[in-house]
């Protein structure tokens, strides 16, 4: 998959001083029962990957929905671009929502709609003039190598392609901060690479920090131990022993936090959980 063509100008880097985009600190939710999260904290750094690891159950998607505001914790405070959402209103949600991009699992599409209308829901919403929509939807499509889908529908589409046009619905903003709940889950091992090659993409060409959740150690290894090379169009191995800086993990244990940290650290974890995850 050629993936070189650019979807929007490059985010410049973030001064090294930078505040975090998003933190949690003794973040705790429950739903009429046991905690689904306990006393989690952790935060989100300007141009980090992070990579959210455990089994099914654990609590990974309920913390993508904490960290975008759709849930409010029971405990504990979470900030997004600095600012305490915890107990927000939501009308004033709405404008920092805007700021991330959300990749749902199984994409999320409107099958009533376009391509086209799909990935420019949000600007529809807002707006927008049908010339700036075409536009930014043509360079979002480009960016995913689908821009012959534009006016498709989402029945028409193998489940990898629909994962990608979620990928570009998810910068038609230029996001801040994207969130990616489990985007290769139930894709073949090419079409998941495909997709891990334009996360490393908007990783180390936009710069762009995320988080993303998964349940495959393949995925997540991938991309921590590659680079996208703009001039190859793809994804290069990093020098064998070498990981991506910008790129850590977070594993989580019955809805407990039990391990953030580098890849070298996870993989030399003395946790019996952690040992037993990887093998």
């Amino acid at each position: 998959m050629d993936t070189s063509s650019a979807a929007a100008p490059p985010t410049p880097a973030p001064a090294p001083d930078a505040s975090p985009v998003a933190v949690f600190r003794n973040v705790s939710i429950a739903f009429d029962g046991p905690p689904v999260l306990e006393d989690i904290s952790f935060s989100v750094a300007p141009r980090e990957t992070r990579i959210l690891l455990g089994p099914a159950g654990v609590g990974k998607s309920v913390l993508l929905k904490l960290i975008n505001g759709l849930l409010r914790p029971d405990k504990g405070s979470i900030l997004l671009f600095g600012e305490e959402i915890s107990h927000m209103p939501e009308e004033q949600i709405f404008s920092l929502r805007a700021r991330t991009g959300m990749v749902f699992q199984e994409g999320a599409l409107f099958d009533s709609l376009t391509i086209r209308d799909n990935v420019a829901y949000q600007l529809i919403q807002e707006g927008a003039g049908d010339e700036e929509i075409d536009a930014r939807v043509r360079e979002a499509l480009r960016f995913v190598d689908l821009e012959e889908t534009f006016g498709m529908y989402p029945s028409s589409l193998s489940g990898g392609m629909k994962r990608r046009v979620a990928i570009a619905r998810a910068l038609i903003h230029q996001p801040e901060l994207i969130l990616y709940d489990s985007p290769t889950g139930g894709l073949d091992p090419v079409t998941s690479y495909n997709i891990i090659e334009l996360i490393a993409k908007e990783r180390d060409v936009y710069r762009v920090p995320s988080l993303l959740v998964t349940h495959r150690l393949q995925d997540a290894f991938a991309l921590c131990t590659h680079r996208f090379d703009p001039e190859l169009g793809r994804m290069a191995p990093l020098p064998e022993g070498q990981c991506d800086p910008h790129t850590t993990f977070l594993m989580l244990e019955e809805g407990r936090l039990i391990f953030d940290g580098t890849l070298h650290g996870l993989l030399h974890s003395d946790n019996a959980f952690v040992r037993e995850f990887l093998e």
